[in-house]
């Protein structure tokens, strides 16, 4: 079990090679450097991992981020990852799901994981009574014009790290310190506004079937 992992709330039941994990609340650097020594120390009989968990407040903007698409910062630390994409927001109320894949194990495509990982949100928010969809252009998973789900990969060592960020039931606010995802203007929404859950472990919960059905089909 990776650092981060010793203190689990609970563990999915996966395949042989899989097992996904709820974190709780935690800060976001020591969990990114985190997923890169598991992708960095994994050999080929390592077990994907999938983190289910929330942040603390803060903007992260990609390798090759326009930090212009920052307007206002104000009081939340700005952080510059290894991710791809542009600037988003994480703080308390937003589910993260960081999928640490084998993706020749698991045979998927960069595309293939982009896609089960919207598929997920789309089935679950589908289970809830809502009507989501993804887009060609932009990653990521909207209702109607408002985007409810974020996604930002990074790919090493032929395995995954980074993920997902799907908007619960949190404080908007701080999204419109930023053109989100690079996209000025862009309104998001969230589960708890939609007649989803208040409770970030409960979306955890509802979530992680249909994550494990998406990205490990083949086990």
């Amino acid at each position: 079990m990776n650092a981060p992992l010793a203190s689990a709330d609970w563990c999915g039941a996966g395949g042989d090679n899989s097992a996904s994990y709820w974190l709780g609340r935690v800060p976001y650097e020591p969990t990114w450097r985190a997923m890169q020594r598991f992708t960095d120390e994994r050999q080929a009989d390592t077990p994907d991992e999938i983190w289910l968990l929330e942040h603390d407040p803060v903007f992260t903007l990609g390798m090759n981020a326009d930090r212009s698409h920052v307007l206002a910062s104000g009081d939340i630390p700005v952080l510059q990852i290894d991710r791809g994409g542009q600037v988003t927001y994480h703080g308390p109320g937003q589910l993260i799901v960081y999928p640490l894949i084998d993706l020749k194990r698991a045979a998927l495509s960069v595309r293939d994981l982009v896609s089960a990982l919207e598929n997920a949100v789309i089935h679950y928010a589908a289970e809830l009574g809502i009507q989501a969809h993804c887009r060609k252009s932009a990653p990521g998973v909207y209702v109607d014009e408002r985007k409810l789900a974020s996604l930002g990969i990074r790919i090493r060592r032929g395995s995954s790290y980074h993920g997902l960020a799907l908007n619960v039931a949190m404080d908007l606010e701080p999204f419109g310190r930023i053109d989100p995802c690079g996209f000025a203007g862009l309104e998001m929404t969230q589960l708890a506004d939609l007649g989803g859950p208040r409770s970030v472990s409960l979306a955890a919960r509802g979530l992680e079937p249909h994550l494990m059905r998406a990205l490990f089909a083949s086990e």
